[in-house]
């Protein structure tokens, strides 16, 4: 016989604390002639919601796979799982494996002919009082974040302790250094990584190194100018615990001069104003989106570390990309820190974007390919997919139309739960709002998806378009930057201002060297 509980983290919780339920599962083995002690599982504190994390029950399933005892003995079916699927998922599978699961206090065998039935209708009260204590503990917390209550971590400048943000000096001097040069100074996040780096001041997990990323980070924080903004992270499901970035699917707590500031809400504000300005203006013309078809594709040959890219501006007034090496972006030419430790690369050239797909392209022409063919496939592929994205359409919609239905039948569901006085007033209109919320989310998917009748203008182009469009790309004169994108493996930046082109599944190397003073190969 083996035992499986789920134990209080309350220390003043005796009659769930693992000593006192393992005497107890002791007692009654001992009690009954025949039955001898295997083990008894407890995990401490983890939620009845999901099993993953559980490391005890994890080793009993284990355990019982490799048949190390015959039965698991368990209070209740709450003890167990609350999950109604993991449930009946996890005491099938034992049953498969000749075990059975016995829960004493709701007085059910699984091996028992009507067990599993009565273990549904019990797993799926168990999974309901987990969701009303889920929702009630997210409105507990939403009140608190209203009412100034910080929740989540420290972060350089202010130290979190007891719901409360308190300022650290060291680290707050550091934070008014980034946003000086920032907006002052007029420097970019690279520029400001790389000096704190060399003034060796430290970020918050105590470390000098510094990146691009985290002082962008810090700019963006509104914590920073007094402000305190919370619920950036949701849980969307109480079964999973996944969190997941708020994009708006749930309202945000926002309060204004919260806390004392590090720095003044103009300067802050000027921040904002300027990264919003460097972002349009390095995105115009672009069309990429965020992701660029030659995102991590271009490494140096020197230090092993890929390209970053930088926006420039003409003469004319339009914008460029530039690519140079990460490690001599973020830490200059080559050096030793104080420690002794190696810095920098030597790696002193830059590669325009153009340079880069001038030469993808031309090593594409040179190459030996039966356009016709490969075109008419690449059509029947184009035609093919149009067809999918119609069905992907309809089956979306159809989805959209289920959740919807589902979302429905839980208003109706709610209401009649507190016509029964199973909830309170309160609860109800909570839920409510919420169904309410992905109702309208559900709505807003469906207007966002493409109506079915605009695909037959793209099926209704000629083939012959379409043929002439691919051939001058594999002939390598056409302007396709992400199709050319897909075909790059990688680019080697070696010195002298030469590189080397690989393409994907093919073995061989293009050579091209930039021309003294010149971008372009």
């Amino acid at each position: 016989m083996a035992a499986y509980c789920r134990v209080s983290t309350d220390k003043e919780d005796q009659a769930n604390s693992f000593e006192s339920q393992k005497r107890y599962f002791e007692e009654l083995i001992h009690q009954q002639p025949g039955w001898q002690l295997a083990q008894i599982y407890a995990d401490e504190g983890i939620s009845g919601t999901s099993t993953k994390k559980r490391a005890a029950f994890q080793q009993m399933l284990q355990d019982a796979r490799a048949h190390r005892f015959d039965r698991l003995l368990t209070k209740e079916v709450s003890r167990f799982s609350r999950n109604i699927l993991d449930t009946i998922a996890y005491t099938r599978e034992l049953r498969h494996l000749g075990i059975g699961v016995v829960f004493l206090t709701d007085g059910i065998d699984t091996l028992e002919p009507d067990a599993e039935l009565r273990l549904s209708i019990l797993g799926s009260i168990a999974q309901e009082e987990s969701r009303k204590t889920s929702t009630r503990v997210k409105w507990g917390q939403t009140r608190r974040m209203e009412q100034g209550v910080v929740f989540g971590r420290s972060l350089l400048g202010y130290d979190v302790r007891g719901g409360q943000l308190f300022l650290n000096p060291e680290g707050a001097k550091t934070v008014q250094l980034i946003f000086h040069k920032y907006v002052l100074e007029h420097k970019g996040a690279w520029t400001i990584a790389r000096e704190l780096q060399d003034a060796g001041l430290r970020t918050l997990t105590g470390s000098t190194q510094w990146r691009n990323s985290g002082v962008l980070k810090i700019l963006k924080n509104e914590k920073y100018c007094g402000d305190l903004k919370q619920k950036k992270t949701f849980t969307p499901d109480y079964l999973s615990h996944q969190k997941k970035y708020n994009h708006g699917e749930e309202p945000f707590v926002y309060l204004r001069d919260h806390h004392q500031p590090i720095v003044s809400r103009e300067i802050w504000e000027a921040a904002q104003r300027e990264m919003a300005r460097r972002d349009l203006t390095g995105s115009l013309g672009q069309g990429h989106g965020n992701r660029y078809p030659l995102s991590g594709k271009v490494w140096c040959g020197l230090c092993g570390k890929s390209f970053v890219s930088r926006n420039r501006k003409r003469r004319d007034g339009s914008s460029y990309r530039l690519w140079r090496c990460r490690t001599a972006a973020e830490q200059g030419k080559p050096r030793r820190d104080p420690a002794g430790n190696p810095l920098g690369c030597s790696m002193d050239y830059h590669l325009s974007d153009q340079a880069a797909f001038e030469a993808v392209k031309n090593s594409i022409g040179m190459l030996s390919i039966d356009r016709d063919r490969l075109a008419k496939e690449i059509t029947a592929l184009v035609q093919q997919a149009v067809g999918n994205v119609r069905q992907e359409g309809q089956w979306a919609l159809a989805q959209l139309e289920g959740q919807q239905a589902q979302l429905q039948q839980k208003k109706a569901a709610v209401l009649d739960a507190f016509f029964s006085q199973n909830i309170s007033q309160e609860d109800m209109e909570l839920m409510n709002r919420e169904y309410d919320r992905q109702l309208q989310s559900i709505a807003q998917k469906r207007e966002a998806l493409p109506q079915q009748k605009g695909f037959s203008a793209v099926e209704g182009q000629r083939e012959s378009l379409l043929m002439e469009a691919l051939d001058a790309i594999l002939g390598g004169t056409g302007d396709a930057p992400e199709f050319y994108g897909h075909l790059l493996d990688h680019i080697t930046a070696l010195p002298g201002k030469t590189w080397e082109v690989h393409l994907k599944l093919l073995p061989g190397k293009w050579v091209y060297t930039l021309a003294q003073g010149q971008e372009h190969p």
